[in-house]
């Protein structure tokens, strides 16, 4: 009878090693005691890790893409006291910074070039440090030696003949923001320009014939309207001018110390021409005295010395006015109309 109320020795035996077992909590506990110096390890490491890869990886991409969102706004450009090799630039830009940072950019040494496929730099400037907020103005005003004529060339040829120019400019300098280290980050900005855009609305606005050249050789006198539509301003000293009608030449003119400004420019203008055959012209093929006349560049002068980059520029451009000779012909007998 006892045995059999009494509980078999191998079941007591199971249960009694089960509710022996210990738990996964306190298994945890007992491992966190024994490794707990490990595991601050490893949370330290992967900290700093993290704070590393923050700092030195993932700051200076942040940094690139702010200056690449950045834009570049050139409000006015001054070129004077031009020479062969050099030329004084006296700038004015906005710089406007769409990143939520506001860092500080140092100094830096910057290439210059004409957009294309070419894209060598004409010249070198020094740009000025600037701390990039929202918006800041930055301003050159510097001597500038010409590195590469050819380049330079093709840039003025750019700017005056066509409706736009592209300004490239390249550097690299160092970035600072808050307590981040310091970060080395590239500049390339390409800023469109409007150019000079052939001179189109050039025209002779008036002029008088001297039967009696003055004392420079002029026979001729007038005023010449010159737009401007870009932000440039820029020094050419004395231009001159070949004419021609039906591509026979019939005399220069010259634009003295010749300064081009943004907006209406009127210059005076002297010329020598070859009255005999503007005459002839006027009395056998254009009798109503209305001479049609292309004028091309041809030299630029400044203190005596040819700025052959103005030159070649102002070669490659032609414009087209139409004066009426007969009435300035008129008027010196007193009489009107044409001849």
């Amino acid at each position: 009878m006892e045995e059999s109320k009494g509980i078999p020795d191998t079941h007591v035996q199971e249960v009694s090693s089960e509710r022996a077992k210990p738990g996964f909590g306190r298994k945890l506990k007992h491992h966190l005691r024994r490794w707990w110096w490990l595991h601050l390890i490893l949370f330290i490491a992967s900290t700093l890790i993290i704070v590393l890869c923050l700092v030195y990886v993932a700051f200076p991409r942040i940094s690139q893409d702010g200056v690449n969102d950045s834009t570049l706004e050139i409000q006015s450009l001054t070129l004077s006291d031009p020479k062969p090799d050099s030329f004084h630039l006296k700038q004015t830009a906005i710089l406007e910074n769409h990143s939520n940072y506001h860092p500080r950019l140092d100094a830096f040494n910057a290439s210059l070039s004409v957009g294309g496929a070419e894209n060598k730099p004409y010249a070198f400037i020094e740009l000025p440090a600037v701390h990039a907020t929202e918006t800041a103005t930055t301003m050159i005003d510097q001597d500038v030696q010409i590195t590469d004529m050819e380049a330079f060339i093709d840039y003025n040829i750019q700017l005056l003949t066509r409706e736009s120019v592209d300004l490239v400019v390249k550097g690299r300098t160092d970035l600072h923001e808050m307590a981040f280290p310091t970060t080395t980050v590239d500049y390339d900005k390409t800023v469109t320009l409007r150019g000079l855009n052939g001179l189109a609305g050039f025209n002779v606005t008036d002029f008088s014939i001297k039967l009696i050249p003055e004392p420079d050789g002029a026979n001729m006198i007038g005023t010449v309207f010159i737009p401007n539509p870009s932000v440039f301003t820029i020094s050419m000293g004395n231009v001159t001018f070949n004419n021609y009608v039906d591509d026979e030449f019939i005399g220069t003119s010259t634009l003295s110390d010749l300064v081009i400004t943004p907006g209406d420019n009127t210059v005076s203008m002297r010329s020598t021409v070859n009255q005999s055959l503007v005459i002839e012209k006027v009395t056998s093929t254009y009798k109503e005295g209305i001479l049609p006349i292309d004028i091309v560049g041809n030299s630029s002068v400044y203190n005596g010395e040819h700025l052959v980059y103005f030159e070649k520029a102002l070669q490659s451009n032609r414009q087209h006015v139409e004066l009426n000779v007969g009435a300035a012909l008129a008027a010196l007998t007193g009489g009107s109309g044409g001849l």
